[in-house]
């Protein structure tokens, strides 16, 4: 992996350091979101952590003119951008929170460098989003096709549609309008490559080689990632441990701060 320059890597990806703890903890969020959907997530950590927040590229205050449509062609080079952020900011036995497609991300770069994390923390993981075989991930071949034809075709008026439906909660539709408007808000062309890349992913096989203690936090509901592929993961990880919150939808760092908060702190207690 070719390094690039500290600043450039802090610039690229909006990097933002708060907090004062010995231990680092990283949180990277999910597709169409940024950093600001830590924003009732992170503060619980500022006392005893410090937190690094950031964004993909093509993602919130990112910076577009480092995206690169071959480095980008699959997860592994966002999981590179999380090395290079470690590596920047010269973080050692770091906590890494992927949510959504960013637990696989988050596993692609702990299984490149484990020496580098003490702890992986996924949240609504799934290594395939697409049934084969004896797997279910919750959709078909067709599903996904369509989905990203309508994607393709119509980004805004997909973006409106599907975010109330991975949000889930629509007794708080303002959830849902907020996960709209960062949909919105991200480049449409890098926003349907992405989904192209993160909804034909399959990263099955790289579950067996993740040996860091992994805490895997799953929703009682999720439209996306439902509670057989968290069990999947479970089974395929022998590091890990699943934790069913009292929460519906795919994005609890939203709409159960709370629940996400203490799922991830009895967690790292009880390993201490």
């Amino acid at each position: 992996m070719a390094m690039i320059d500290q600043s450039d890597v802090l610039k690229r990806n909006n990097v933002t350091v708060k907090g004062s703890g010995s231990q680092s903890i990283v949180f990277a969020h999910g597709y169409g979101c940024d950093q600001f959907m830590w924003r009732f997530v992170y503060p619980a950590f500022l006392e005893d952590y410090k937190v690094i927040l950031f964004d993909h590229v093509g993602s919130g205050n990112s910076d577009e003119s480092f995206y690169n449509v071959q480095k980008y062609n699959s997860l592994e080079g966002y999981a590179d951008d999380i090395l290079e952020i470690c590596h920047a900011l010269e973080l050692e036995n770091v906590i890494l929170v992927g949510h959504s497609v960013s637990s696989m991300i988050s596993l692609l770069a702990a299984n490149k460098e484990p020496s580098l994390f003490s702890n992986i923390i996924m949240i609504g993981p799934s290594p395939c989003y697409i049934d084969k075989e004896e797997y279910k991930g919750g959709f078909s071949q067709q599903d996904i096709d369509e989905l990203l034809e309508t994607l393709e075709s119509n980004y805004l008026g997909w973006a409106s549609t599907m975010a109330p439906v991975i949000m889930g909660n629509p007794e708080k539709p303002e959830l849902g309008d907020e996960l709209t408007n960062s949909f919105c808000r991200t480049n449409p062309e890098i926003a349907k490559h992405f989904a192209k890349v993160t909804f034909l992913s399959d990263n099955r096989e790289d579950l067996d080689d993740l040996k860091i203690p992994t805490l895997i936090i799953q929703c009682e509901e999720d439209a996306i990632a439902p509670l057989a592929v968290a069990k999947y993961v479970n089974s395929k990880i022998t590091s890990s441990t699943l934790e069913l919150i009292d929460a519906t939808g795919h994005c609890p760092n939203l709409s159960a701060p709370e629940e996400t908060i203490s799922a991830i702190k009895n967690y790292l207690e009880k390993k201490d």
